[in-house]
């Protein structure tokens, strides 16, 4: 369908898709026939995404996840997998927010949204631009593995031995890449985050 095509991979509101069908006699009965054949996908109430079926396109976990709940970026072992600093497939798609904690099931996946304060939230995130198609928010690398730790409940990590065996061993993180990451950001999120005693472990593992 040639109207849903254009949309591509966005995720769209009802009201964007009703007012595509609005020479219809009903756009509501079109939209949940067009649900009901799985050319659209419901992602929670009120929000949809045309099926690849449709659009002939891959769809994005990262950019769903931004629209889903926001403001949020996408982070943890989600964006630790999108770098491949970890091996792992990953089965929850995980992004932090200012707001309040929240989590969607639908057909595309889990999605799972963690309460941080702002002044944290803001530090280490990027804008990810694939193929100039579409954008989404992600955490830079050492934003992810500081949102591992401040975000995972009851780990206790109290040396850099420690640090190591969970970042080699539960995490599999390559820590080859360690070298190549950004002290700063790690510093900004001692300045304003939570675990601050693991978090200053980790710079020195950077240093």
């Amino acid at each position: 369908m040639e109207e849903l095509e254009q949309l591509g991979i966005i995720p769209v509101n009802y009201a964007v898709l009703r007012s595509l069908f609005s020479d219809y006699r009903s756009p509501r009965n079109k939209i949940a026939n067009l649900e009901q054949a799985e050319k659209i996908i419901r992602l929670k109430r009120g929000m949809y995404v045309v099926s690849p079926k449709v659009s002939r396109q891959l769809l994005s976990v990262e950019l769903i996840a931004n629209h889903i709940y926001g403001p949020s970026y996408v982070s943890m072992e989600s964006a630790l997998r999108h770098y491949g600093l970890i091996p792992e497939q990953v089965y929850m798609i995980r992004s932090m927010t200012p707001n309040r904690s929240k989590y969607f099931e639908n057909p595309i996946g889990k999605f799972e949204y963690i309460t941080v304060n702002e002044d944290y939230y803001s530090i280490g995130i990027k804008q990810q631009t694939v193929e100039n198609k579409y954008t989404f928010l992600i955490a830079t690398p050492e934003k992810a593995l500081c949102d591992m730790i401040t975000g995972t409940p009851q780990l206790r990590i109290q040396s850099e031995k420690a640090l190591v065996v969970y970042l080699e061993e539960n995490l599999r993180f390559d820590i080859s890449a360690l070298e190549n990451m950004n002290k700063s950001i790690v510093k900004e999120c001692i300045n304003t985050g939570e675990k601050k005693g693991v978090l200053e472990l980790l710079l020195k593992l950077l240093q």
